[in-house]
């Protein structure tokens, strides 16, 4: 049975690597993970999709004047209105195909933005297009700080961690709230779809990505995305510390379809958040106590998380 899930497996692995739509070329930095999560959600969604992306990390590494790495119909919008601009995309081709501008045809529409264009200034935009129901797939590429513009802190960026505005110091160690948790504000709005990823687990990302895609209605995705830059750890960790987020439950893979919710990770125990926080130079600053402070926090969401598994899912 093993040899032929890796057979499986391979001939998977195969078929994904067959088409390529953010094409080689692009500036992303030595071991980005994030530009590896944005190749396989265009690998997913093919070749009848069209982009509205926000100012950020993935529109400049993609789009340097008078160069393209897409090979799609892609556009850049401001840093805020990704999910405005997806919404009227949206509107104009049901209006083009009832007037039999075009044909009828599957045409997938994406937004996407970083935390800061999604959980920060994105926020409004975003919460409307879910209100009114648009037919689109957001995608939030979580870096966990605005990256592209130095380093400065997010509402996405993890409580204690240092970055150019929330330096730690003496006083004030690092950033002192906790990340604002954008999946359960989307699932608030009782859309139909609405998942976290990450690129370490790239079968479960792709899969998550396929049933918003195929799903009838806004869809939400949140993909955490190691950046060695700005989380200050070496470009071959990257994929590793992806893996650690998930183990440690720091960030869990879950899904919430129709309002169920179901952990794509399930695990028996968690490992300690020090094993994820000690090889990210952004926490290197972090006190005994405050780790504890960590590990608190985390296994109480998790716990919480484990609940509504359960109550969703009961009967």
């Amino acid at each position: 049975m093993d040899k032929f899930l890796d057979r499986l497996n391979i001939y998977a692995s195969r078929l994904v690597l067959q088409k390529e739509y953010l094409m080689p070329g692009h500036r992303a930095c030595q071991g980005c993970a994030e530009v590896l999560a944005l190749r396989l959600v265009a690998k997913v969604l093919g070749r009848n999709n069209i982009i509205a992306s926000a100012t950020g990390c993935m529109e400049i590494v993609s789009s340097p004047l008078p160069l393209t790495s897409w090979n799609v119909p892609w556009i850049h919008v401001a840093f805020e209105n990704a999910a405005a601009v997806a919404s009227g995309i949206e509107a104009g081709l049901k209006a083009l195909m009832r007037k039999g501008g075009l044909p009828q045809q599957k045409i997938n529409v994406m937004a996407m933005a970083g935390d800061g264009g999604t959980s920060d200034i994105g926020l409004q935009a975003l919460s409307g297009a879910m209100e009114r129901g648009h037919d689109f797939v957001y995608v939030c590429f979580d870096n966990e700080a605005y990256m592209n513009t130095g380093i400065q802190r997010s509402s996405s960026t993890p409580f204690g961690a240092s970055t150019t505005t929330s330096p730690a110091g003496k006083v004030v160690p690092g950033q002192t709230t906790w990340k604002k948790n954008m999946p359960e504000i989307a699932a608030a709005h009782n859309i139909p779809y609405v998942a976290t990823a990450c690129p370490s687990y790239p079968f479960d990302l792709m899969e998550k990505v396929k049933k918003a895609a195929d799903i009838e209605g806004p869809a939400y995705i949140h993909i955490l995305s190691v950046c060695p830059t700005g989380w200050r750890l070496p470009p071959q960790l990257a994929i590793h510390a992806g893996r650690l987020a998930v183990e440690t439950g720091i960030f869990p893979l879950y899904e919430v379809e129709r309002g169920k919710y179901r952990l794509s990770v399930d695990l028996p125990e968690l490992r300690p958040v020090e094993e994820y926080l000690k090889i990210q130079g952004r926490f290197r600053h972090l006190t005994p106590e405050m780790i504890d402070k960590i590990q608190q926090r985390v296994l109480e969401e998790y716990e919480k998380l484990k609940k509504k598994v359960e109550m969703t899912n009961e009967g």
